[in-house]
């Protein structure tokens, strides 16, 4: 019998009606012969709501029990979902991701996947369930609780799909695929009927409405993903090992196949630091340990026997890295550290760019006629991207979209 994984999002669930909607979907995948493991999110707005309530009990909540907390959001959607099941007729048992064999490490609020022991899944499968997880959670080898990252029940789905050997993986979502642009921000945004690896991870790790370590767990263990509605029937978005399946032989698609953006994102400057080696692992050293991902780099030429060292991290992690690099800067002989928040990226994502001439400057000159400033610039094979103020996004991205003619894709 086929085996497939789905994820319903928390916008999917946010309603006792909606959840029997989700139920149904999975009463209709078992019945044309499939095994089936569902992997829910919160209802709604439900992780949101814990976070709030925790911060009016505790001004900087512990990490762990901030975990035990969340969790509880998934645990509720699953037992819900189950209970819908149960109640049209089907044999369905609800996981948690402890009870789903989901071990981690021990970073509170950003715990990576370190092995999936499926017996239990397996076990439930061979007695004619339908198994509903809890997703964004797992457990220690010291059996405490942690969530995996915000929008992690994507990585939950993939991780259990590639550890099961499923057929398919099916990330269901209140959007019928993935856009050329976030259509929130443009009108004209069409809808990618498939995507490669590569390029989907870029577009996910630049602000994409996807999990990034999702799309990177589907690249490794080669899972075909399809990111579709649950709010209706027409086709999603492959994403899949390769090249655009819908390019023709000797066909020249736009290299450029979607925009990305991002506002969670401050920048740090350390100014006029001694510049002689060992400057820059001094200063990041710290932040890894502190579990801090830092993105974009600029050091400034050397003047005078210092320099000034920029980077970027993520808004909600800015104060933690402040308090981090300023006893680093301190120890470096400098107390001038400056951040810059209320900024954003907007990138564009394509293969085939670095070998064709003309996208950087398009880029470039299209967000200074819109008198765009552009605070810094990073690229890699495949994406161009720049930092800029969090309020021109939707205008940069209207811009850019029309600037490479995206609305002519697909």
């Amino acid at each position: 019998m086929p085996v497939i994984v789905q994820k319903y999002g928390g916008s999917s669930l946010a309603t006792p009606e909606l959840i029997r909607s989700v139920a149904s979907r999975i009463c209709s995948a078992h019945d044309s012969g499939n095994s089936v493991i569902a992997t829910v999110s919160a209802m709604g707005d439900s992780t949101d709501d814990l976070l709030s309530i925790a911060s009016q009990v505790s001004g900087m909540p512990d990490l762990r029990e901030l975990d035990v907390l969340l969790s509880t959001g998934e645990l509720q959607s699953c037992a819900l979902v189950a209970m819908a099941l149960k109640d049209m007729g089907k044999n369905a048992v609800s996981l948690s991701g402890a009870q789903a064999g989901i071990r981690t490490d021990s970073s509170y609020g950003k715990a990576k996947i370190a092995d999936i022991d499926t017996s239990r899944i397996l076990g439930e499968l061979g007695s004619g369930n339908i198994v509903i997880v809890a997703g964004f959670q797992g457990v220690t080898n010291d059996s405490d609780i942690t969530t995996l990252g915000r929008g992690a029940s994507d990585l939950t789905a993939v991780a259990l799909a590639a550890g099961l050997n499923a057929d398919r993986c099916e990330i269901y979502t209140d959007v019928d695929g993935i856009y050329t642009a976030d259509p929130r921000l443009v009108s004209k945004a069409q809808k990618i009927t498939t995507i490669g690896f590569e390029e989907m991870l870029e577009l996910a790790s630049y602000g994409a409405k996807m999990n990034p370590r999702s799309i990177e767990l589907g690249m490794v263990y080669q899972v075909p993903i399809l990111v579709a509605s649950s709010f209706n029937d027409k086709p999603g978005t492959l994403i899949h090992d390769g090249e655009n399946m819908d390019t023709k032989v000797g066909e020249i698609r736009n290299r450029v196949r979607g925009i990305a953006t991002d506002r969670d994102v401050a920048k740090i400057t350390v100014f006029s630091v001694v510049d002689r080696p060992g400057i820059a692992a001094a200063l990041f050293d710290p932040l890894a340990e502190s579990d801090i991902s830092v993105d974009v780099i600029v050091q400034n030429a050397s003047v005078s026997g210092t320099t000034d060292l920029t980077f970027t991290v993520k808004q909600s992690d800015v104060d933690r890295a402040m308090k981090v690099v300023e006893e680093v800067a301190n120890e470096l002989g400098t107390t001038n550290v400056g951040k810059t928040e209320n900024l954003a990226k907007i990138s564009i994502v394509g293969t085939g760019m670095q070998d064709s001439p003309g996208y950087a400057s398009n880029m470039f000159r299209s967000l200074a006629q819109a008198d765009i400033n552009i605070e810094m610039i990073t690229t890699s094979e495949i994406r161009i991207t720049c930092i800029i103020g969090s309020d021109h996004v939707a205008k940069a991205a209207e811009v850019l979209h029309g600037a490479f003619e995206l609305e002519k894709s697909e």
